[in-house]
């Protein structure tokens, strides 16, 4: 059943709206009528099964029918920290990595980053990757549209190092070496209280196609991160990002790694 992330100030109690793109979607794409249903979202947690009550292509307006369960969220709020890679690659990982079940994205600047970045285009590539991560969580039946920041700096992305419960410095070095993530997220799952009521906050840090330089990987360790490779192979940038994304949701449970 089609999906749509509704404004706030547009889902009530009884009743939703659709307007703009959803709306038109709603007319010309999926030629819904009065009686036919679909399923709403407020982007924080609250589902509903919605009944068409008109359809025009400016405004669809529906009847709440059922307020439905969701359980379509990673245990673990896992913020992918992106290194601007070239053309339209933090398309495809904003894409991919809101289906794997990413919390927030945060694109950053690293010393090795390729892509000429341009801070006057900055808002309306934000919105883009915006309307991306939402029509992908719409796809992927999720139940929230994943955060996404503006491009940071590495010295701010470093500040924000302290806001996570585990920061993961995705290094080539360390993989090389054989040290992965297996051990450590046993001992980070280890420390986690069953009774809390929080979900831990973890950030995957990945560099830029050239990689990270032996500086920034001291600055990350030195600013709370931990070292932690993703196999022996040399992946790609947007590679990183999803196979990262993979073991986490592995580790904390969603596929049976708990």
């Amino acid at each position: 059943m089609q999906r749509y992330f509704v404004p706030a100030a547009l889902m009530g109690e009884r009743s939703v709206a659709l307007e703009g793109e959803d709306a038109r979607h709603v007319a010309a794409v999926m030629r819904s009528k009065p009686g036919d249903c679909f399923i709403a979202c407020d982007g924080n947690g609250r589902d509903v099964l919605a009944k068409i009550v008109s359809v025009d292509k400016d405004k669809v307006q529906a009847d709440i029918v059922e307020e439905l369960s969701s359980n379509a969220e990673m245990a673990w709020k896992v913020t992918v920290a992106q290194s601007l890679p070239k053309g339209d690659k933090l398309e495809i990982v904003i894409q991919k990595g809101t289906e794997a079940g990413a919390f927030a994205f945060q694109p950053f600047l690293s010393q090795r980053t390729v892509v000429q970045y341009d801070e006057r285009k900055e808002a309306k590539r934000i919105e883009r990757w915006r309307k991306i991560a939402k029509e992908a969580a719409e796809q992927s039946h999720r139940s929230i549209v994943p955060q996404i920041d503006a491009v940071s700096s590495w010295k701010a992305l470093l500040k924000r190092f302290a806001e996570y419960d585990l920061v993961l410095f995705c290094y080539e070095e360390e993989g090389r070496s054989g040290n992965g993530l297996r051990e450590l997220l046993a001992n980070f799952k280890s420390e986690l209280s069953p009774t809390s009521a929080t979900a831990p906050r973890v950030m995957v840090v990945i560099g830029p196609e050239g990689g990270f330089t032996p500086q920034e990987a001291e600055a990350a360790t030195a600013s709370g991160a931990k070292w932690v490779g993703l196999g022996k192979r040399i992946l790609r940038t947007e590679t990183a990002a999803l196979f990262a994304l993979a073991c986490l949701a592995y580790e904390s449970g969603e596929l049976g790694g708990i």
